[in-house]
């Protein structure tokens, strides 16, 4: 297995979800930490209740040159990294697409595509150098089934997949792994997220069903990380049991 107690692990989206239960399951390897998150109050939080060395970075993933500074002017400790999880992303509004607000869309885009673009950009040079490192991606099982509303939010995890993809392709010979995780439905503040605060409908989507949690997310990025460093999960797909695919739709005109 791949020893992480020397790692150190560079997660984006840290403040909440998956993003901080996986700072909490590297930390109990004893990884140094970088968490990045637009929150500072949280990330302070988080960086007091472990116990690892922890540098924070309070930015915006879609602010590129911010992006690439920050990784450009990291600490010599926290350098060298050895696991990017390219975890922030988000899903706004559930409108049909000729009613959507191009602002959503928007931001999906230059979050879950451009954020994530950036952040791989600035990393893999020096994991291409150190012929070592893994690129961990959190796609969605949106980007693989369609659903009404999942429109650009669908399009962007899609592209998260592809992306993954093509890097496994261009790295071939670099040792360094890339993965792209799927979860399907999953109880942290998504849903919330997509309604903008409504807590009642985020709460009606998890209704009469047990979801994944943000820990069962974590300890599948854990797991694939954790593999011998032979070993590269191309795509991991996890849903809850309550949580299936949909028969295909079909229009009947009068019906």
């Amino acid at each position: 297995m791949t020893d992480l107690s020397t790692a150190t692990v560079f997660i984006t989206g840290a403040t909440s979800g998956f993003g901080a239960a996986a700072a909490r399951r590297f930390a109990k390897d004893g990884a140094r930490l970088v968490l990045l998150g637009r929150r500072a109050d949280r990330l302070a939080a988080l960086k007091a209740e472990l116990t690892v060395p922890v540098h924070v970075l309070t930015l915006d993933v879609r602010n590129r040159q911010a992006v690439t500074e920050a990784f450009a002017s990291l600490p010599a400790e926290f350098s060298k990294l050895d696991v990017l999880l390219n975890n922030a992303g988000l899903a706004l509004g559930l409108e049909m697409a000729p009613k959507t607000d191009l602002d959503d869309w928007d931001a999906m885009i230059d979050t879950n595509i451009k954020g994530l673009m950036y952040c791989t950009r600035s990393v893999l040079p020096g994991m291409v150098e150190r012929k070592r490192g893994h690129i961990i991606n959190l796609g969605s099982v949106a980007g693989t089934y369609p659903y009404p509303g999942g429109n650009v939010y669908g399009g962007t995890k899609a592209f998260v997949e592809q992306f993954s993809l093509n890097l496994r392709a261009e790295l071939l010979g670099s040792k360094v792994r890339v993965t792209n995780i799927a979860p399907g439905m999953c109880e942290t503040e998504f849903s919330t997220v997509r309604f903008k605060g409504d807590a009642a409908k985020a709460g009606n989507v998890y209704a009469g069903m047990q979801p994944l949690s943000a820990d069962d997310i974590a300890e599948c990025i854990h797991w694939v990380a954790a593999l011998p460093a032979h070993m590269n999960i191309n795509e991991l797909e996890v849903m809850p049991v309550d949580q299936a695919f949909s028969p295909f739709a079909v229009y009947r005109e009068g019906k």
